[in-house]
């Protein structure tokens, strides 16, 4: 974890930002994706957008570009009104250095916006931009009602021809730029950064990676357009909250002694929107304030799919560079020096032909060259994909396009690197880019990086740099889960197995490594995790108390390492400030999660490798109620609620079986009763907040999931009933009891 101070910041703008100076900071371009308008609404990736136009870096050294994977004309039309209110947002952000910068969040805000406010028109600008605000939104919203009434012949653009995108699974590639360096200036006459929307060609028969391949190809257009050596990836909700977020980047990526080998800078994910008790542990503070501060000790953290800074060379699959190597003695033909002797030239200081030389050799010398350089081109084409545009590009560290280059032929070359079959033969998904496998793709990606020796950096700065949107809604939460669990199996089962992949170049530190494994394992707990809470029940219906038996010294290394694991969580809550609170919610939906779509998860995972049985995932609804966390008591049917509420079902009523059957046999039966209902109340417990919300706020829970539970939880009580492995079974007659002497 990095914290800067700001000393730190004052050092790096003396350096970088020198008054009366060229601005020395590195451009950024920013990756903004997006597929269902729908799920994803345009307001919300309006604000997120206005938010990037809107932060505090150069104006002319950064580019925002939008990927619409959905070819939708709401998103084309809702971003052309998104560019015109930036021309009036961007100055009035700047003017007042107000915070955050995405108008929904910042005119919601419940503060005294008028705090430390001395300039006497910002009452009357602000309640102006407010009503403009508000106008922009009436626009956005009459063109999402709009697309709700999609057209039988499809979409018709204002110049009479159809949209491109009406097909979306088959549409050629489309670019457009509404702001930027020719053109693009708000209202008080400054310069605007660039605004790109992209949506990459689609043809039946191609695969296409989902995510994956969407931002594969932003990177090869921004490439072509602007080439900043540097990309911030953020999702369509998540608005940059802390204006100086690049800058706080920047800090480690442009620093001169470790900045060349950080590969990117990862940001903690923070929430809107959700409950003041977390009730499902959406926040994710254990895994964003524990975890991954201890891997920035190591190798540095994992990339966790947004909020992140790469370094555009590090995704090329490029390796670190390495340290400045002695240089090595060249010396003369005298004697006395020691050193390997310098090679001689074809040619002498003044340009004439040494002796011993002739034509003929400066022929084949030349062509020697040639073939090298052809071969060189034909490797790099073999990597990059044929665009010789692009692969100048990868070669130029710094960035920058070459100034000869005209905006039409770039635009041209930009149409070509998002077309359907450019990516084949190449290594782009399997070594380039974001890496294609996993639905998870930002574990693999980062994966890769930190195999080929790169670091990361977690940086924490006081104000969280992003924020965004989480599914508050138990189902939503559990597919959400689901989703992340499916890929970490499917990165198990992959070539790309942190257990067996990248021992050959030794770049991958031990401890990272066992990270990376605990990544991948971690849906396998979901099986002893079911068994564990099952147990109390079956101990509580059949009147038996199952424990294996275990020897003396095995039952004080299992004490001692659950006192270890208790005192190691201590200090964890202590060093990182997470509550006591947060723990315990994560505590409870790490149980609910591992009983339902963790064990979902590897049973998918196995169909889809020893079956080949594929599972397709639906992009999570960001849109959320009017009222106040309205979405949280929300129900919506999915297999996933039914794990949890058989196991409830059982534990509860083990509870009452157990306790009946204690009244009946007397006292001497309540000492054993004790420890078997310790564990039944501990799933309970853990399982409470899974019970309120699939009782919602009507207190009553679905009658299908309680069918379905009830059914599994009888066929499972009659099945252990009838086939009981505890019951010792006798074979022929007990002698001892008969008294015959056979």
């Amino acid at each position: 974890m990095k914290d800067q101070s700001q000393f730190w910041f004052m050092y790096f703008d003396f350096r970088y930002e020198r008054e009366g100076e060229p601005n020395l900071l590195a451009p950024v371009d920013v990756f903004v994706s997006t597929v269902d308008p729908l799920k994803e609404p345009p307001l919300v990736t309006a604000n997120t957008l206005l938010s990037i136009l809107a932060m505090d870096y150069p104006v002319d050294k950064v580019s925002c570009y939008l990927s619409d994977d959905g070819a939708s004309m709401l998103t084309f039309e809702a971003l052309s009104e998104t560019a015109e209110f930036a021309r009036k947002w961007v100055p009035f952000c700047k003017k007042f250095e107000i915070e955050p910068r995405a108008p929904e969040m910042y005119f919601s805000l419940k503060v005294d916006y008028l705090k430390d406010k001395i300039q006497p028109t910002f009452v009357k600008e602000r309640r102006a931009m407010k009503r403009e605000y508000e106008e922009f939104k009436v626009r956005i919203n009459a063109l999402v009602a709009k697309a709700m009434k999609a057209p039988a012949e499809g979409w018709i653009m204002q110049d009479g021809t159809p949209w491109p995108g009406n097909n979306t699974r088959d549409h050629p590639g489309m670019i457009q730029v509404f702001l930027g360096h020719s053109g693009g200036h708000d209202t008080e006459g400054n310069e605007l950064p660039r605004l790109v929307y992209v949506s990459r060609e689609k043809r039946p028969g191609f695969q296409h990676h989902k995510k994956a391949g969407a931002m594969n190809a932003l990177v090869r257009v921004s490439a072509v357009l602007t080439n900043a050596p540097f990309m911030l990836n953020l999702d369509c909700d998540h608005y940059i909250n802390n204006s100086k977020a690049a800058r706080e980047a920047m800090c480690f990526l442009m620093d001169p002694q470790i900045g060349r080998k950080v590969c990117y800078v990862q940001f903690p994910q923070r929430f809107d929107g959700i409950d003041r008790h977390d009730r499902y542990a959406n926040r994710n503070t254990v895994f964003f304030d524990i975890n991954m501060k201890g891997l920035d000790g190591i190798q540095g953290p994992v990339y966790v799919g947004t909020g992140c800074v790469f370094r555009r060379q590090a995704l090329y699959g490029y390796n670190p560079p390495k340290g400045p190597k002695r240089p090595k003695m060249v010396s003369c033909d005298c004697c006395p020096c020691f050193g390997r002797r310098r090679k001689l030239s074809n040619y002498s200081k003044h340009g004439t032909r040494e002796e011993g030389t002739n034509v003929h050799g400066s022929s084949l010398e030349v062509l020697e060259e040639d073939k090298e350089l052809l071969m060189s081109q034909m490797n790099f084409e073999k990597k990059f994909g044929q665009s010789a545009t692009f692969v100048t590009s990868t070669l130029m560290e710094q960035g920058g396009v070459p100034p000869s280059s005209s905006p039409a032929a770039l635009l041209k070359e930009a149409i070509h690197v998002i077309s359907c079959g450019y990516e084949d033969k190449t290594e782009w998904g399997i070594e380039l880019g974001w890496i294609y496998g996993s639905i998870t793709e930002d574990i693999l990606t980062g994966f890769k990086m930190h195999c080929r020796g790169w670091r990361s950096i977690y940086c924490m700065p006081k104000r969280p740099a992003f924020k965004g949107s989480a599914p508050i809604n138990l189902s939503d939460r559990l597919n959400q889960v689901l989703r992340w669990a499916l890929g970490s199996v499917e990165i198990f089962f992959s070539r790309h197995s942190p257990i067996l992949y990248g021992y050959k170049g030794g770049n991958l530190k031990w401890l990272e490594r066992f990270a990376y494994i605990n990544t991948t394992v971690y849906p396998f707990t979901s099986l002893p995790l079911l068994a564990y809470c099952t147990l109390p029940a079956i101990c509580l219906l059949t009147g038996k108390f199952i424990m294996p038996t275990i020897s003396t010294f095995a039952s004080l290394f299992f004490i001692s390492l659950f006192i270890s694991i208790f005192a190691t969580g201590i200090l964890e809550l202590r060093w990182s400030g997470v509550s006591i609170e947060e723990w315990w919610r994560n505590e409870q939906f790490w149980v609910i999660g591992g009983v339902s779509a963790h064990l979902f998860a590897v049973i998918q995972g196995l169909l889809k490798v020893l079956a080949g049985i594929d599972t397709s995932f639906t992009v999570t609804s960001k849109a959320t109620d009017d009222g106040d966390f309205g979405e949280l008591y929300t129900f919506k049917w999915t297999t996933l609620l039914i794990p949890p509420t058989t196991l409830l079902i059982i534990n509860i009523v083990g509870v009452v079986a157990g306790i009946s059957d204690a009244i009946n046999n007397g006292y001497q039966s309540w000492g054993p009763l004790f420890g078997k209902l310790f564990f039944a109340f501990w799933v309970i417990v853990h399982l409470y907040p899974f019970l309120k919300g699939l009782m919602g706020r009507q207190n009553r829970t679905p009658t299908i999931v309680v069918i379905w539970s009830v059914l599994l939880a009888s066929i499972f009580s009659l099945l252990w009933v009838r086939i009981d492995p505890f019951i010792v079974r006798v074979q022929g007659p007990d002698v001892k009891q008969c008294g015959i002497n056979c």
